[in-house]
C-alpha cells in the first residue's frame, strides 16, 4: 500500500501530457453553427435579395397590412412568430430597411443616417409596406412556402422579387469565415441596365450612395474581392475662413466626421478654429480656420487625416441553392434580371390559366341556360341522375370549349341561382366572353414576346416609381493627396551641427524650421555625405552637418551646387545634381569616395538658381593665377552619383560668393484636368501655359467674381468657373451683364490691378446675372433681340466691345448695352490682333541626368560665361540657401 501511494504522489510531481482528440459534437456543432449564421443570419440570398429576418419582416407586414400605418412594435411582435430570435433584432433590421425609403412607408422618428441618431422605440413609430413593395415584393400564387420554425405558419422561402432589390438596397454581413459588403446602387441605373441585359446590350453599375459625396470608382472591380472605391464628403469654400461640408463619404455621420477633424486637429495635422453642425434635412458642416491659413490646403488635409475620405473594399457574397457564392454585381443584376422575367412568365401563365377558366365556366353557364338544359333536372330524383342529365343536355354544344367538361364543372352549374338564370342577359354574356377572349389573346402575346413584356414592365417601374431618385454621388477620379504636402507643421526642428543630431528635442541648439511628424528630412555633411530620415526626437547623422532641410519627394526644382576636393590631397570638382528619390536611412555618398574627401562649397536652390563663386587657391609652386571665378549656369545638371567637373588638381584654400544667381529652369507647363478639377504639370488634361515664378492664373466664375493666384497643383475650383487661364496683366476683360437693379443690360472693361485679391465685377443685386465674359483683345458680341407682340423681331446686333466703351475701373457701372428687350448675348469670334510678346530671360534646355566625362573648367581655360542645359521646370527669382567654407 506505501509503495503504491509512493506511485501516485510521484505521478502527481511530474503529471503526463494527453492529447485528446477534438471530435464528435464539437466538430459537429461548429460546422452546424458556421452554416447557419452564414445561411440564416448574415448573407442574403440572390433570388430576393433578403436575409431571412429581413423577409420574415416582409411577410408579417403583408400579413398585417390593410393599407393602414402598424406600430413597428406589432410588426415585429408578429414576425417572431416566423424568426427564432429576440425583438431587438428585428426592430433593428426592421429601421435599416425603413431608412432605405423604397420597401417601406415610414411614420414617426425613424433615426436620421446624415447624424447616427438612432430611431424612436418601435412603440411610438409606425410603418406600412410601400406602393414599391406592393408591386415588386409580393405574389402569394407564385410564392414557394415553408413550415416556419416551430411548424405552426407557413413562410416563404423566397419572396418573388421582380426587381434587382439587393444592389438598390445594397447589403451588409459577417458570418463564420466569411463575410459580405455590396454597395447600394442607383434605382434609375438598375432599371436602365435591366433593360439593356435584355437587349442584348453592354452596361456598367457603379455605386450610388444615400449621403451623396464624391467617389472615385476607377477601383471598383465590379464588387469584387480586391476591388476599392474612394469617397469624399463635398466640401466648397464659403468665404476665406470658413469652409462648408455639405455631403457625407457613405460609411460616416455628421458626429463622426466631426470627431475625425477635432481628433486631427488634437493631433496638429490641421488647424481649425470651430466647428458649427447645423445639419437638418441637409448635411451642413461650418469649418471655420485661422485667419491666414490657406483654405485650399485645408480642403486637402480634410482628405488626407480625417474621415472626409475613406476607402471602402466591397464583396460580393450571396446565397445560391443554400451555398455562398462569390459573383460580381454586373452578374448579380444579370441573375436578378433573368429571375425577374421568369417570374413575369409564371405570374402571365397563373393569369392565363385563370382567364381561360372563367372562359370556360362562362362558355358552359351560357350553355346552360340559352339551351335551357336546367328544365332537363326537373324530373329527376337523385344526384347522379341530375348530373348525368346535364352532361347529357351539355354534349351537343360543347365542341367548341378548350378542354372537357368535368363533374366539378357540372356541380357549378347546378349552384347557379334561379334568379340569375331569370336574369340571364344573353348579349351581356357574350360581350363578358369576348372581353375574356381579349384578355387571353393578350396574355398570350405577352409570352411570346416575353422579353419585350419585361423590358415594358422595368419602364413602367422607372415612369412610376423613378421620380426624385436621380444619381446622388458625384462619379470623380481623384488624385491622390500627399499628405506631407498639406500637413500643418506644428513640429521644431533643431540641429547641432557639430555634433552631428538633428531633432525636435534639441531646443538648445540651432533651430532650422518648422516640420511635422510625418516629414522626412534630408540632411548633407561636410564629407560629402548625404541622408534622409524619418523627424524623430533626436537622430545621429554625422558630425560637421552643413545643411538639413525638409525633403521633397520627385522634387525636380531643388538643385544643389557643390564643390568638392577628392581625397586628402587629390583635385576639386564641381557638380549640380536633384535629389528625387533615396532609401530612407541610407548614407549616400556625394564624393568620389576617396579618404579624406570634403566639401568646399554647398547651396541648396528652391528654384533651380546658379551663383557666381570665387575659388581661392593656396600659395604653391609656380601657380600664377590664384584667384577666379565660377559661373554654376556652366555646369549641367546631372545624377547625385556623378564625378563633377574638374575645378582645378591644385590645393583650394577657400571658395567665396560673388554674386547670386537666377533661376536656370524653363517656364514650367501646366495643365488644367477637367476631370479631377485640378492643375498639373503632368501633361494631363488641357495646356493652360507656360508659367514662371511671378507668373499668374486668372479665374472668373458665374457668379461673376475674379481673382488671380499663384498656380499650386493643390488648388481647387469651383463648379461655376468659366475662365481659367494665364493671366496678363495689361489685357482687358469684357463684360456683358445684366444689372438687376436697374433691370438693364451694361457693358464694361477692365483691368484687374490688384493681384490675389478676389473681386466681384457686377452688382450685388440677387437678379443680376453675368450673360458674357470675353479676354480677347478685340472681341465681338451678338446681341439677339426678345419679339414684341404685335411687332416683327429686330435683326440681330453685332457690336464690338472694344469700341463700344473704354477700360475703366473694376467697379465701374459700364455702359448701358440697349433699352430693347434681350433674348440672349452671343460671343463671337474675336478681331484679328498682335498680343505683344512676353520679354524674358533667355531658357536653357534639358539634358538627361548621366555620367559625363570630366572637364576642366580651370580660370585659365574659360574667361566668361555660357548658358547650360538643365531641366524643363518653370522660372523662379527666389533666393537659394547658401552655405560657405
Amino acid at each position: 500500500m506505501i509503495e503504491e501511494g509512493d506511485d501516485l504522489i510521484n505521478e502527481q510531481d511530474e503529471p503526463k501530457e494527453t492529447i485528446t482528440r477534438v471530435t464528435g459534437m464539437y466538430k459537429d456543432w461548429f460546422l452546424d453553427y458556421a452554416s447557419y449564421v452564414i445561411l440564416e443570419r448574415a448573407v442574403p440570398a440572390i433570388e430576393d435579395g433578403f436575409k431571412p429576418v429581413q423577409r420574415r419582416i416582409m411577410h408579417s407586414m403583408k400579413d398585417l397590412d390593410d393599407g393602414r400605418y402598424n406600430k413597428v412594435a406589432n410588426i415585429v411582435g408578429h414576425t417572431m412568430q416566423y424568426h427564432p430570435h429576440g425583438d431587438a433584432s428585428i426592430a433593428d433590421a426592421m429601421v435599416q430597411i425603413g431608412q432605405k425609403d423604397l420597401l417601406i412607408d415610414t411614420q414617426g422618428n425613424w433615426g436620421n443616417i446624415l447624424t447616427g441618431d438612432r430611431a424612436a422605440a418601435s412603440r411610438y413609430i409606425e410603418a406600412r409596406i410601400s406602393k414599391f413593395g406592393l408591386d415588386v415584393v409580393f405574389n402569394p400564387k407564385i410564392t414557394e412556402w415553408q413550415a416556419s420554425y416551430d411548424g405552426r405558419r407557413k413562410e416563404p422561402i423566397n419572396l418573388p422579387v421582380m426587381f434587382p432589390l439587393l444592389l438598390a438596397q445594397g447589403g451588409e454581413g459577417i458570418a463564420v469565415g466569411l463575410s459580405t459588403k455590396i454597395l447600394p446602387h442607383n434605382f434609375i441605373e438598375l432599371i436602365d441596365a435591366s433593360i439593356k441585359h435584355l437587349q442584348g446590350k453592354k452596361f456598367t453599375l457603379l455605386p450610388d450612395f444615400p449621403t451623396a459625396g464624391i467617389a472615385d470608382f476607377s477601383g471598383y472591380n465590379d464588387g469584387l474581392r480586391g476591388g476599392k472605391v474612394r469617397v469624399r464628403a463635398r466640401i466648397s469654400q464659403l468665404d476665406k475662413n470658413t469652409l462648408v461640408i455639405s455631403e457625407l463619404p457613405f460609411g460616416t455621420t455628421t458626429s463622426s466626421l466631426i470627431d475625425s477633424i477635432l481628433k486631427a486637429n488634437d493631433k496638429g495635422k490641421i488647424k481649425v478654429k470651430k466647428i458649427e453642425d447645423n445639419t437638418a434635412a441637409e448635411v451642413e458642416i461650418l469649418v471655420h480656420l485661422p485667419s491666414g491659413l490657406s483654405p485650399d490646403k485645408t480642403i486637402d488635409a480634410l482628405y488626407a487625416f480625417t474621415s472626409c475620405e475613406s476607402s471602402i473594399s466591397p464583396l460580393g457574397c450571396v446565397i445560391e441553392d443554400n451555398k455562398p457564392l462569390f459573383i460580381g454585381v454586373s452578374e448579380m443584376l444579370r441573375r436578378s434580371t433573368d429571375n425577374t422575367v421568369q417570374l413575369l412568365k409564371q405570374e402571365l401563365e397563373i393569369k392565363l390559366r385563370e382567364f381561360e377558366e372563367q372562359w370556360h365556366f362562362a362558355s358552359l353557364e351560357r350553355i346552360f341556360i340559352e339551351n335551357r338544359i336546367y328544365r332537363d333536372i326537373e324530373e329527376e330524383e337523385t344526384w347522379e341522375g341530375v348530373i348525368a342529365a346535364i352532361d347529357n343536355g351539355l354534349k351537343p354544344y360543347i365542341k367548341h370549349l378548350k378542354r372537357a367538361v368535368t363533374e366539378d364543372d357540372i356541380v357549378r352549374l347546378t349552384e347557379i341561382r334561379i334568379k340569375r338564370i331569370s336574369k340571364f342577359d344573353i348579349d351581356k354574356a357574350q360581350q363578358k366572353i369576348d372581353a375574356l377572349e381579349e384578355q387571353i389573346a393578350e396574355i398570350r402575346h405577352h409570352l411570346e414576346n416575353l422579353v419585350d413584356y419585361a423590358i415594358a414592365y422595368f419602364q413602367r417601374l422607372k415612369k412610376d416609381y423613378g421620380e426624385g431618385r436621380e444619381r446622388k454621388t458625384e462619379i470623380r477620379t481623384f488624385d491622390d493627396v500627399d499628405a506631407t504636402k498639406v500637413v500643418i507643421r506644428n513640429t521644431k526642428l533643431y540641429v547641432n551641427r557639430a555634433e552631428g543630431f538633428i531633432g525636435t528635442s534639441l531646443r538648445r541648439d540651432e533651430y532650422v524650421g518648422d516640420c511635422s511628424d510625418i516629414d522626412d528630412i534630408i540632411v548633407f555633411t561636410k564629407e560629402g555625405k548625404m541622408m534622409v530620415t524619418k523627424v524623430d526626437a533626436k537622430t545621429f547623422i554625422g558630425k560637421d552637418i552643413i545643411y538639413v532641410a525638409v525633403f521633397k519627394k520627385k522634387d525636380k526644382r531643388t538643385i544643389y551646387n557643390m564643390i568638392y576636393r577628392d581625397g586628402r590631397g587629390g583635385p576639386s570638382y564641381i557638380k549640380r545634381f536633384a535629389v528625387t528619390s533615396i532609401t530612407r536611412d541610407r548614407e549616400y555618398d556625394l564624393t568620389n569616395g576617396n579618404k579624406g574627401s570634403v566639401c568646399l562649397y554647398f547651396s541648396a536652390n528652391p528654384n533651380g538658381e546658379a551663383e557666381v563663386v570665387t575659388v581661392n587657391l593656396r600659395q604653391a609652386g609656380s601657380i600664377k593665377k590664384l584667384k577666379w571665378d565660377i559661373d554654376f549656369a556652366d555646369i549641367l545638371i546631372k545624377g547625385r552619383v556623378s564625378k563633377g567637373n574638374l575645378v582645378t588638381k591644385y590645393p583650394v584654400k577657400r571658395v567665396e560668393l560673388k554674386e547670386k544667381g537666377v533661376s536656370t529652369l524653363k517656364p514650367r507647363k501646366i495643365w488644367f484636368d477637367e476631370t479631377v478639377q485640378r492643375i498639373n504639370v503632368d501633361g494631363r488634361g488641357e495646356l493652360i501655359g507656360e508659367f514662371r515664378g511671378e507668373d499668374k492664373l486668372l479665374i472668373i466664375t458665374q457668379s461673376g467674381m475674379v481673382k488671380t493666384v499663384t498656380p499650386e497643383v493643390t488648388m481647387h475650383f469651383d463648379d461655376d468657373m468659366l475662365v481659367l487661364e494665364k493671366w496678363v496683366p495689361k489685357k482687358p476683360i469684357s463684360v456683358v451683364y445684366y444689372n438687376g437693379e436697374k433691370e438693364l443690360y451694361y457693358v464694361k472693361r477692365f483691368l484687374i490691378e490688384q493681384e490675389g485679391r478676389e473681386e466681384s465685377f457686377i452688382s450685388d443685386h440677387p437678379n443680376s446675372q453675368l450673360e458674357i465674359v470675353s479676354t480677347d483683345w478685340r472681341p465681338m458680341a451678338e446681341v439677339v433681340y426678345a419679339k414684341e407682340r404685335g411687332k416683327d423681331r429686330k435683326d440681330n446686333l453685332e457690336i464690338n466691345l472694344e469700341e463700344f466703351i473704354a477700360i475703366k475701373g473694376i467697379t465701374a457701372l459700364g455702359n448701358q448695352l440697349t433699352k430693347e428687350k434681350i433674348n440672349q448675348v452671343n460671343l463671337l469670334d474675336p478681331l484679328p490682333y498682335d498680343a505683344p510678346e512676353e520679354v524674358h530671360a533667355d531658357d536653357l534646355e534639358v539634358v538627361d541626368e548621366k555620367e559625363v566625362s570630366s572637364e576642366s573648367i580651370e580660370s585659365e581655360s574659360k574667361s566668361s560665361s555660357t548658358s547650360s542645359d538643365v531641366p524643363d521646370e518653370t522660372k523662379n527669382d527666389d533666393e537659394g540657401q547658401i552655405t560657405l567654407f
